[in-house]
């Protein structure tokens, strides 16, 4: 964005100690606009449909127990608006103050009637004090690992210079933003979108101008099965569909190996730049690299185990002795997935734990251990932060199977 560094860096701040409330007057900013996104969970019948889109609950007559389901996993909710339970950070005093680097800084997020807001208080002297609050507009990430949040300024989307870290359970700095200063200029861009959330709309003139009441929050059904409106209308007339290929809707499950794996890969294969096309071009069926620029990585060349999922499932023996196997194979992205021990039947499949190096040694003890040994968690290098100083990143699982010498059972 340009000339933002310098607009921003004006209203940089530092910390006064461990109170959260400013001594000495104080400057400030208003917060950004009060319009709303659409939200997967919202009732359809309660606001005009969105470009087709209809939103989850009009699934429920007929998919309950899917929805109920997928509802619970990290997808649905890798994006949402801030509330009380959205937001997993602590609002308390003591536990809602970040300090920083620079000692004359620090941020105090605080729960308001009228919302979420982080403050961003800077010491220039003795007698003056800086400060910039921005409104928490929208919650990004399920908070497994942790979660950053996004504000609104007019039509503009950035990202707030506060997230939380879920290990620590603490407040951090934002990846993206440097340590010891309180910029809130990090622009939030379409292709970001395309993996946050289901649907948007550019109006521009800057890439990061989004119309508010357009933003579909989550991966919603419709992500992966098409916009729901035609569907709907189709089993509710008269004369529904006797056949499901004639129900309108997408099911990436009868896709071919390529295009099923493409349908993840939009997200889980870095975030790529889009080429010269409109964001959201791409639809599930569609060939992925017609729409992303997907460079094959060098056979002996890293991959983040953050940023190329897809790329380092695709370097592994069992993928490639196998003409069938997709992400799907094993993820069940209808449900959420947490014990690893769950995978295990999966790799059975086609292995004997007797035939493991560790069993002669081990025994039986192994026989839930395949994804810890096989797919350890590596930290990621696309996502860095910090708290107090101390340098963060998170751990995640390296998709390419493989023997890994340094593995430790659990």
């Amino acid at each position: 964005m340009p000339g933002a560094a310098s607009i921003f860096a004006s209203l940089m701040f530092l910390v006064l100690g461990a109170s959260g409330v400013a001594a000495t007057p104080a400057r400030s900013l208003p917060a950004g606009g009060n319009s709303t996104p659409f939200s997967p969970g919202a009732n359809p019948t309660t606001r005009a449909e969105v470009a087709g889109y209809i939103g989850d609950q009009a699934c429920v007559s007929c998919h309950q127990d899917k929805v109920a389901s997928y509802h619970r996993t990290a997808h649905s909710i890798t994006s949402t608006l801030p509330d009380a339970d959205s937001i997993h950070g602590d609002f308390n005093p003591g536990a809602n103050i970040l300090k920083t680097l620079n000692t004359n800084l620090y941020f105090v997020m605080e729960a308001r009637d009228e919302g979420f807001f982080q403050t961003a208080f800077l010491r220039r002297s003795q007698t003056e004090i800086v400060r910039r609050t921005e409104k928490f507009g929208v919650v990004v990430g399920s908070g497994r690992k942790g979660q950053t949040y996004l504000f609104w300024k007019g039509d503009g989307l950035f990202q707030l210079p506060v997230s939380y870290w879920t290990e620590l359970n603490e407040w951090a700095n934002s990846p993206g933003y440097p340590d010891g200063s309180a910029l809130f200029s990090r622009p939030v861009n379409p292709r970001c979108l395309e993996c946050h959330a289901t649907f948007f709309k550019e109006i521009g003139p800057l890439e990061n101008n989004f119309d508010k009441a357009s933003l579909v929050l989550g991966i919603t059904c419709e992500k992966c099965h098409g916009r729901g409106a035609e569907h709907q209308a189709r089993y509710q007339s008269k004369t529904p569909p006797q056949s499901a290929t004639n129900g309108a809707v997408i099911n990436p499950g009868r896709f071919a190996r390529d295009r099923q794996i493409d349908v993840c890969a939009l997200c889980h294969a870095g975030g790529n730049p889009r080429k010269s096309v409109p964001s959201l071009s791409f639809a599930p069926g569609d060939v992925l690299e017609h729409y992303v620029d997907l460079p094959e990585p060098a056979p002996n060349t890293p991959v983040d185990v953050h940023g190329g999922t897809v790329q380092l499932l695709k370097r592994s023996r069992c993928f490639k002795s196998s003409a069938t196997m997709t992400c799907s194979t094993c993820h069940d992205v209808h449900a959420p997935q947490r014990d690893l021990a769950a995978f295990v039947p999966k790799c059975l499949g086609c292995h004997k734990v007797e035939s493991c190096g560790k069993f002669a040694k081990m025994g039986h003890q192994i026989d839930a251990q395949c994804v810890v040994c096989h797919m350890p968690l590596q930290p990621t290098q696309q996502i860095i932060s910090s708290a107090n100083g101390t340098k963060l990143q998170p751990k995640v699982r390296n998709h390419q199977i493989a023997i890994y010498p340094e593995a430790q059972l659990q």
